[in-house]
């Protein structure tokens, strides 16, 4: 798609270098947008937001909405270890554009980030969000959270902290369901094909591969039975 705008953004090293904590976190921020409107989706945004804006609009793209993979506070902001995180608060100040989250996430986000319900929209797996003439679509993974999702634009899938190209999301914190990973990863995901390529949430053994190598070098997408998945996760 010749009019595809996609930008892959580490935050800490590509912008937000003076935010706490934000190299350490290695967190991704991405943007999917149409070169012909000028339009752009920004996908967990999180830590130096005025900064990330800024750096979208070097490429001549505005932000005219966002996209939120879970609720956690280092992909749509809040506080963290005693410290607070830029997002969508400061996002919809500078950026005033509409919130698109699975519908089990949407009360959470709005907890954590701090913004009005009213800005959300919920949504259920299958739902499209378009921006100009670029379409991306929302499947549901519960397992890190109830509500995670992962989006699909092409042939890319962002999959937040579901899966990092080595191993996935934790499923230890409130709201994470070890069995719900396992299937999300097992069924859900499994039906992609080899040559998706994997952006993850995190910089976690790489920024991007394929299905076909993260099925071949992942453990946690060899593991094929859930008894050996629960001695896995502990």
């Amino acid at each position: 798609m010749a009019n595809l705008y996609f930008r892959q953004l580490l935050a800490g090293v590509d912008f937000g270098q003076g935010a706490p904590f934000a190299a350490q976190m290695a967190n991704f921020v991405y943007a999917i947008g149409d070169r012909d409107t000028g339009e752009c989706l920004v996908i967990d945004p999180a830590w130096a937001v005025d900064e990330l804006v800024e750096t979208l609009a070097t490429d001549d793209m505005k932000v005219t909405g966002a996209l939120v993979t879970h609720y956690h506070p280092d992909h749509c902001g809040g506080d963290l270890f005693g410290n607070h995180i830029d997002g969508l608060a400061e996002l919809l100040t500078v950026a005033p554009c509409k919130v698109h989250c699975h519908k089990l996430e949407k009360d959470g986000v709005a907890m954590v980030s701090g913004i009005d319900k009213g800005d959300i929209v919920g949504h259920d797996s299958g739902d499209k969000v378009r921006v100009g003439g670029v379409e991306v679509e929302l499947l549901h993974a519960p397992g890190h959270t109830p509500g995670s999702i992962c989006f699909r634009c092409n042939d890319a899938l962002l999959s937040g902290d579901t899966l990092f190209l080595q191993g996935c999301g934790r499923v230890d914190l409130p709201g994470g369901d070890s069995e719900e990973m396992f299937r999300t990863l097992t069924t859900r995901l499994s039906k992609l094909s080899g040559d998706t390529i994997v952006f993850p949430g995190h910089n976690y053994g790489g920024p991007q591969a394929t299905m076909d190598v993260v099925r071949q070098t992942n453990q946690c997408l060899r593991i094929r039975d859930l008894a050996t998945w629960r001695q896995f996760m502990g």
